[in-house]
């Protein structure tokens, strides 16, 4: 079938995209090449469609399909996507990426290559033909660029050459691309999407939920909007949640289970009946750990996949539980996320949970003792505070305490709640001890930025404190404001806040938090702490956590990095990334920042930015089959180089 034909069925309905497909993930680079294979005569290779009735294929995007049979694209998305993007001048129907990639496409009459446009470079050489416009205006073009070549007298001489190079670029329209077809009644969904991930082997594969989702949106085809609406508010609140994670929620409210296998019968009434209480009940749990924990945004919720099992309850409940078995509950949930109890196998823990529930009448004491078996213990002990950056798992238990006992700032002497206005009031992790200090004497990384040396404090008070040492700034602030040390759990011993004695400090200040934890996770068992205090104390990882982010302005760099990154139209990669033993879901080290399906999604290789960390994190990285990146700056130009040319490239190179 001719590219122009292809174009042509897309925009009258007759070739869509299935449910299952994932967006646009190309850049300009592989636009470029496809269109220097096509103008060449290069072989591009063939498409895989699935012909389906029209009345009942689920398809991506708001247009009507038109009645009949419809090609459903399983193998071509990327390339038939860019050919409608550069020929029609804007995206498809089904489009779901970023149009920067094929917007702006040049040739160049004289040496034949396709560029992507600069304006210093091409803006006054006629010689550089936008695509587009050529491929919009058909034949009638051709003798418009050739009238305005036609002024220069040296470009005159090759009007014959250049004439032929047009209509050859304008020949790509009609190039037949071979087309298989998947098609009778044998073909269901669940073969055809075996057969996609065969075909695309190298490409994007679909999880069980991308599976479960489009059997969901075969039935009801607004589904994957609707869901997304969802997370995009979540997105907005500070929290972010994918659609596997929203799915795995609905699943449990309306079966029970885990597993996505068991939505598959289900059908499209009962599934949006399940999404809107699913919706509701993580509302309501979202608020609960915010409201009565404190942990209000994403970087300290941890434990996400104890989500669904929350909603699984509450939905039983009817969403109405009482305020001592909400903070039962809530009880459980920060016992998983310290221990790390969703960090292995994800699905079978949860399908261990919902079976406890399910078997025990919802009674949330037989879902603590799992937690005891499995950690021996539920008591807090200073060894668990041993950890150290922004991603260690008592980083939110930290936060937790700060935001339940209304810590005080140490420069205001006011509590640090929710919702305190002005910018300047903002939240930020600040070194008790500073970092500059530490390390003048010597002090080790993992030392200097250990969680005992964290409190949070408001962003005006962290600049107005700098680099004072705390036997200076110790006594002023509790001088102004009695109590505010003991509020942040700093130990009152001035032989403590020498920087030669910083390492006792960190072990009295760690007893501190302790007690301090035990102290809050008692408050919410009400008259049942011998649940906590009647058990032996948790186990304790003496092993030494490589990585981390180990200050608030690191962590700026890595936001502003992840930022960019997006703005350039790639994946948002993922701060502080749990790097946890597949077996036992024990934490081996956190990564700064990570994309781990690449930069490209499914296209490009999985990646890091590890800013100022070890050569053995960095070989554990490597050996796990992720490239590594140790400054913001080489990365960024790694990404720069995805969207160039090899001709760019070069010359970036020079």
């Amino acid at each position: 079938m001719k590219v122009s034909t292809i174009i042509e069925y897309i925009d009258n309905g007759h070739m869509a995209l299935p449910e299952f497909q994932r967006g646009y993930v190309w850049g300009p680079e592989q636009v470029r090449g496809l269109f220097q294979s096509l103008y060449r005569g290069h072989p591009v290779g063939s498409l895989l469609v699935w012909a389906t009735d029209a009345s009942s294929a689920a398809h991506r995007g708001d247009n009507d399909l038109a009645p009949g049979v419809v090609k459903l694209l399983l193998d071509g998305q990327q390339r038939i996507t860019s050919l409608y993007g550069v020929i029609r001048g804007g995206p498809p129907k089904f489009f779901d990426g970023n149009t920067k990639a094929f917007t702006n496409l040049r040739f160049h009459l004289e040496n034949e290559e396709f560029e992507f446009f600069q304006p210093i470079k091409m803006r006054d050489d006629p010689l550089w033909i936008d695509v587009t416009e050529l491929m919009q205006k058909g034949n009638s073009g051709v003798g418009t660029f050739i009238t305005e070549l036609s002024k220069d007298p040296e470009n005159a001489l090759k009007i014959g050459e250049y004439v032929g190079r047009l209509n050859q670029l304008l020949g790509v329209r009609d190039i037949d691309l071979h087309i298989e077809e998947v098609t009778g009644p044998d073909k269901t969904l669940d073969v055809v999407v075996d057969i996609f991930n065969r075909v695309n082997s190298g490409g994007t594969k679909l999880s069980k939920g991308d599976l479960a989702l489009a059997k969901i949106c075969a039935d009801w085809p607004e589904a994957r909007d609707t869901m997304k609406v969802s997370v995009a508010r979540w997105k907005n609140a500070g929290y972010d949640f994918t659609l596997d994670w929203l799915l795995r929620s609905v699943n449990t409210v309306l079966t029970g289970e885990a597993k996505f296998q068991y939505l598959h019968e289900k059908g499209a009434d009962e599934i949006a009946t399940s999404l809107k209480r699913a919706v509701r009940h993580i509302d309501s749990a979202l608020n609960m750990i915010a409201g009565r924990l404190g942990l209000d945004h994403d970087r300290v919720l941890f434990a996400k996949y104890a989500v669904p099992v929350l909603v699984r309850y509450l939905d039983t409940h009817g969403g109405a539980i009482d305020e001592q078995t909400r903070d039962k509950m809530l009880f459980w949930y920060v016992q998983s996320g310290m221990w790390g109890r969703f960090s292995g196998s994800v699905e079978s823990t949860i399908d261990k949970d919902l079976g406890v529930l399910e078997e025990s009448g919802g009674d949330l004491d037989q879902l603590i003792n799992q937690l005891r078996l499995s950690q021996g213990g539920l008591r807090v002990e200073p060894g668990h505070f041993h950890g150290w950056s922004l991603g260690a798992r008592f980083y939110p238990v930290l936060y937790m305490l700060t935001r339940m006992t209304e810590a005080r700032d140490l420069g205001s002497g006011l509590p640090l709640k929710t919702g305190l206005l002005g910018k300047m009031s903002s939240l930020e992790v600040h070194h008790i001890f500073p970092r500059a200090r530490l390390y003048e004497a010597d002090y080790s990384r993992a030392e200097v930025n250990a969680l005992g040396n964290f409190c949070f404090l408001t962003k005006d008070t962290n600049l107005a404190i700098s680099a004072s040492r705390p036997e200076e700034y110790f006594p002023k602030v509790e001088a102004a404001h009695p109590g505010v040390l003991r509020s942040q759990w700093i130990p009152e011993d001035p032989h403590l806040w020498k920087i030669e004695n910083y390492l006792d400090f960190l072990e009295a200040r760690k007893e501190l938090l302790a007690e301090a934890t035990n102290t809050c996770l008692a408050s919410l068992l009400h008259e049942e702490v011998q649940i906590l205090y009647g058990a032996r104390p948790a186990r304790i990882n003496q092993q030494v956590l490589l990585g981390g982010i180990t200050s608030e302005e690191e962590s700026k760099e890595l936001e502003t990095l992840n930022d960019w990154v997006v703005e350039q139209g790639y994946a948002e990669g993922h701060l502080a990334w749990d790097f946890v033993d597949s077996e036992t879901g024990e934490q081996r080290a956190i990564l700064d920042l990570v994309w781990a399906t690449g930069v490209q999604e499914e296209l490009s290789e999985p990646v890091a930015v590890l800013l100022d960390e070890s050569a053995e994190l960095i070989s554990m990285a490597s050996a796990a089959g992720i490239r590594c990146f140790t400054t913001t700056a080489a990365f960024r130009v790694y990404v720069e180089k995805l969207g160039m040319t090899p001709e760019q490239d070069d010359l970036a190179a020079e």
